[in-house]
């Protein structure tokens, strides 16, 4: 299965950003509302400057406290940002997320964000396929 075909899949394929300077209070109160685990900081919806994961927020509150709700994104935010194009394939994603330990991954073409998967949108594809496949087997086992 492929990147586009997850992204296919999905019933809301916006990607949820925050602009540059946005407080870590700001990001959390919209991950809260969204039902999200992750949002890309961006200053146009279509490059990015980084992702602030929920894991991130709690690292920090572990260390800092309450006080770097008040902080800008941009301090927490994680820079180094791995993504993947609309034609990898749901295994190639999951061993990047495994190897990286992270579990959103932006999908870029052309240096433009163009959607956002989940390690659950990727487990979800995944058993959908292997559900498939296992049908057609008992099909032709079966001899349907």
């Amino acid at each position: 299965m492929l990147v586009q075909q997850i992204l296919n899949a999905k019933p809301d394929q916006s990607v949820v950003t925050v602009p540059p300077g946005s407080t870590v209070r700001e990001a959390v109160e919209l991950l809260a509302a969204r039902r999200i685990g992750a949002v890309v900081v961006s200053s146009d919806g279509a490059r990015i400057a980084g992702i602030l994961s929920e894991r991130d927020v709690v690292r920090e509150l572990g260390r800092q406290g309450p006080e770097v709700l008040d902080r800008p994104v941009d301090s927490l935010m994680t820079a180094a940002i791995t993504t993947c194009t609309r034609g990898a394939t749901a295994l190639q994603v999951i061993e990047l997320m495994t190897q990286g330990r992270f579990r959103h991954l932006p999908v870029v073409e052309d240096g433009r964000m163009i959607g956002m998967i989940s390690i659950g949108d990727v487990v979800k594809a995944r058993l959908d396929e292997l559900a498939m496949e296992k049908d057609a087997l008992e099909g032709m086992i079966k001899g349907h």
